[in-house]
């Protein structure tokens, strides 16, 4: 069984497209959306949900009315101002510390763990999926992303499939080294310009730090050809397998808007360079 990430160093740059162009080629894998802050994979595979799960991540303060004293301590002391007059806590600016409930001299104070959002098993028209959706303004993306490929990997060995295709977050932040870390390769999907060049550098050296493999592929590299030529060169000088250029194409839009991948839409020229892109990967 292969592992395989998809990533970008920025947002926008097609990695969901051709996560989904790669799913509906892949006949035996099971499909992982670790974008979980902002995930979107789910709008073209159309998951039918089978499995919900509860996921619990950092900890609010909670005052027990028929302990407390009104000594005021916990107000005096939380630097966030989240224990109001009233001596409820507000749980937007509780941060979590646990402080009031050290200095508590009821011991009225309890820590009780947040629920942060949502995990799911799936299936799609075209296999298993495992993907996430955190709640809003919640912490640890990097934990929930962890718990995604787990159980992404344990379905692809229970079910004997041979890839587990990973649609990564953007960025280099903790959500992308929790889709990194452990994968047999990363796909680094980047645009020709100067800033996408930038910020696939630092994926690509996020990666080499974890001694994960990288291969590039240049997205709408006809859009400024000289550019895509210059992350050509790039890739020879840094020994990074360039898997492929894909051209600017309308359809691609379409498709999406239709809730379609571009392999299910027609036949196109970038249809063809996914295909072609498939085929350099199952090698």
């Amino acid at each position: 069984m292969k592992q395989i990430v998809i990533i970008s160093g920025k947002g926008g740059t097609g990695k969901t497209i051709l996560t989904a162009a790669l799913a509906s080629l892949a006949k035996n894998a099971v499909f992982a959306d670790c974008d979980v802050d902002a995930a979107d994979l789910h709008l073209l595979l159309k998951p039918e949900i089978k499995e919900k799960n509860i996921f619990k991540s950092g900890f609010t303060a909670v005052i027990r009315k028929d302990k407390c004293t009104k000594c005021g301590k916990c107000i005096e002391i939380c630097r966030f101002d989240a224990v109001k007059e009233n001596f409820l806590v507000d749980p937007i600016s509780c941060e979590g510390c646990a402080f009031c409930s050290f200095i508590c001299p009821a011991k009225a104070i309890n820590m009780e763990e947040n629920t942060s959002g949502m995990w799911y098993i799936s299936n799609t028209r075209f296999g298993p999926m495992v993907h996430a959706k955190l709640g809003i303004a919640e912490e640890n993306s990097g934990k929930l992303v962890s718990i995604v490929r787990e159980k992404a990997k344990a379905l692809a060995i229970d079910k004997n499939r041979d890839w587990v295709i990973i649609d990564g977050s953007p960025g280099i932040g903790c959500p992308v080294i929790a889709s990194l870390t452990g994968v047999d390769y990363a796909i680094v999907v980047t645009e020709p310009t100067i800033s996408g060049l930038h910020d696939a550098d630092r994926v690509i050296s996020v990666a080499q730090h974890f001694n994960v493999l990288v291969k590039l592929i240049i997205n709408k590299y006809d859009l400024n050809v000289e550019m895509a030529k210059h992350i050509e060169d790039y890739c020879k000088k840094n020994n990074i397998e360039l898997l492929g250029k894909l051209g600017f194409d309308k359809s691609v839009v379409r498709a999406m808007v239709e809730g379609k991948t571009i392999i299910e839409y027609k036949d196109t020229m970038v249809k063809k360079e996914i295909i072609e892109i498939w085929e350099k990967l199952r090698g």
